[in-house]
């Protein structure tokens, strides 16, 4: 049993440094779909984040209990959603975007703009309101403001990117309805990872699984290094 285990671990870590092309093409099609879901989204969710936790309007408690709402539907529900929206009777359907990385891309930003404007909210929601407001008293633009809270918060708002980073590129629902699984197209790590185990090909599912695994000890590495310089340091 062991002998069996070790010699699919040596697998999986021969497909990695031999740089097989079927696994590299998987690991590349997820993350650049993600980092672009990522970007796009970031911005406008961080800035979502900030007015619903420093601005007063009507309709602020709904879209607050909205967004929290939004973070626990299932990611295959969103991909229903998606799909209903891109074939060919959707309201999207003349994009053409079904089963294509752009429609991945819609589907995952769905996914991660809840995640990052509830997290930035609450960051944003912590910090003392002081910092922003004596920075536009000392004639700061709104930017300038922003980002001076901005840096008093970089490590709440660096985990608000890890968490939804780490939600899209880990999702596998949304993806499998969404993009298809096509090789070296849309198919992306969980999904190949889903498929390959119903296949028995256990070494390239531990081997994309590995990928997972070391990207998340690195974030959590970064994140632990950045908390640690961020808290005050007792005399």
């Amino acid at each position: 049993m062991n002998e069996g285990w070790l010699a699919l671990l040596q697998q999986a870590l021969g497909l990695l440094f031999s740089l097989d092309p079927d696994v590299w093409s998987i690991v590349s099609v997820s993350f650049s779909v993600s980092f672009a879901a990522l970007g796009i989204t970031l911005l406008p969710s961080m800035i979502l984040g900030f007015l619903l936790a420093f601005g007063r309007f009507p309709g602020r408690w709904f879209v607050t209990n909205l967004i929290q709402t939004l973070q626990s539907i299932p990611t295959v529900v969103i991909g229903l959603l998606v799909y209903l929206m891109l074939t060919r009777m959707g309201p999207l359907g003349d994009l053409k975007w079904l089963f294509t990385q752009k429609g991945m891309i819609l589907g995952q930003m769905m996914i991660c703009a809840p995640v990052l404007v509830a997290m930035s909210q609450a960051a944003f929601t912590s910090v003392d309101r002081r910092a922003w407001e004596t920075s536009r008293t000392l004639g700061a633009s709104w930017f300038r403001a922003i980002w001076t809270v901005c840096r008093e918060l970089k490590v709440p708002l660096l985990m608000a990117i890890v968490a939804g980073f780490s939600r899209i590129l880990t999702e596998v629902g949304c993806s499998m309805m969404v993009g298809g699984n096509i090789a070296d197209v849309t198919r992306n790590i969980p999904t190949a990872i889903a498929l390959e185990t119903s296949k028995g090909d256990f070494a390239q599912a531990i081997a994309l699984g590995l990928v997972l695994l070391i990207l998340s000890l690195v974030l959590n590495f970064t994140l632990g290094t950045l908390r640690g310089k961020a808290e005050p340091r007792s005399h």
